[in-house]
């Protein structure tokens, strides 16, 4: 048996992530922003841009399904609240200085 390649085990790490982040729905991107400097919009954008590397054509909404397993506006709809006046603050603070 060979063992896996380190792209087998990335894949896993990142479809680990995906579900990782749709039982979690509670955190917001906004917060993951506050904290990590990333959200589900940045993994959909480096999806995007990676099939884009390999001569994949994809939309950014068909992007933002893939990272949230639902069209984005149907998630933001159910899940995503209005950011509180602290999130906002927060979040430009900690994107001051961001790229």
């Amino acid at each position: 048996m060979n063992p896996p390649s380190p792209t087998e085990l990335e894949a896993a790490a990142f479809r680990r992530l995906l579900a990782h982040l749709d039982q979690r729905k509670d955190v917001q991107n906004i917060d993951l922003m506050i904290t990590a400097g990333f959200c589900r919009n940045c993994l959909a954008d480096w999806y995007r841009e990676a099939a884009a590397e390999h001569g994949l054509a994809l939309s950014k909404d068909a992007a933002r399904e893939r990272i949230y397993g639902m069209p984005f506006a149907d998630w933001k709809q159910q899940y995503q609240p209005e950011a509180t006046a602290e999130q906002l603050v927060a979040f430009e603070k900690a994107t001051k200085n961001h790229p």
